[in-house]
């Protein structure tokens, strides 16, 4: 037997008794997330992602057998780099909008969401109904259902910014007369931040459905992250996870 032949026999019994499969390096996905958006994702003290999505995403690809690569990158750069390639999964906090499933394919929904308004604690006489905002200067996210609603609201007169600390920080010193953003996210950097001088409006805007959005020609990958959803949620692992960050499933 030559030393070709050698090698291929061998290859053949590696390959049937596993070793290959168990060397093989597991799949990896390149995940984009804007990573200021807590408590879903931010940059930890540590400067490593953390968040509820950022845990979510790794139980979901390791339930499958893969791996993820975590990517800070715009919100308003997601679904580009979607469709460039350069990311495979987009996960930050995007709601899913008839409007977004015309560019990109939707996970099943994962969380349920809501927007909601905040103003300065001085001034929660003076606003005290979503109504009582519309026509004032208000802050948002580029890129987010809060900017679109804002700007429904108030047209010119809304800012956008890159992230939600930069919307509050706006607020707090004057800038405008109200954020529109995630209720969630403004009730966690009020908590954890210990702000003071803000206030959130009790009344909800909306109910909003977050999903995991995939190229518009990656069906596959989009089962492929159901699958996986499925089954972090039937081993506990996703009300682990959501009750780390939230407190208690909902």
């Amino acid at each position: 037997m030559t030393f070709k032949a050698k090698m291929t026999a061998l290859a053949a019994v590696l390959a049937a008794t596993g070793v290959f499969a168990q060397a093989q390096a597991a799949e990896v996905y390149n995940v984009g997330s804007n990573m200021a958006f807590a408590p879903f994702e931010y940059v930890d003290e540590n400067n490593q992602p953390a968040g509820f999505e950022m845990e979510l995403i790794v139980a979901i690809a390791k339930a499958q057998g893969a791996e993820v690569k975590l990517n800070n990158v715009p919100f308003d750069g997601l679904i580009p780099s979607l469709q460039t390639g350069a990311i495979d999964i987009a996960m930050s906090g995007i709601t899913i909008t008839d409007q977004r499933k015309r560019r990109v394919i939707f996970s099943t929904p994962y969380y349920q969401s809501g927007l909601a308004v905040m103003v300065r604690e001085a001034d929660k006489d003076k606003y005290k109904t979503i109504d009582s905002i519309k026509g004032k200067a208000l802050c948002a996210q580029i890129g987010t259902t809060g900017a679109i609603t804002a700007r429904k609201f108030s047209g010119k007169l809304v800012k956008e910014f890159n992230n939600a600390p930069e919307t509050f920080m706006e607020l707090q010193t004057g800038g405008c007369e109200a954020v529109v953003h995630d209720k969630p996210v403004m009730d966690y950097y009020m908590a954890r931040r210990g702000t003071k001088g803000v206030y959130r409006l009790p009344e909800v805007l909306s109910a909003e459905d977050y999903g995991i959005a995939v190229a518009k020609n990656n069906q596959k990958l989009a089962d492929w992250l159901n699958v996986g959803l499925e089954k972090v949620k039937a081993s506990g692992e996703y009300d682990k996870i959501y009750t780390k960050w939230f407190g208690a499933q909902k």
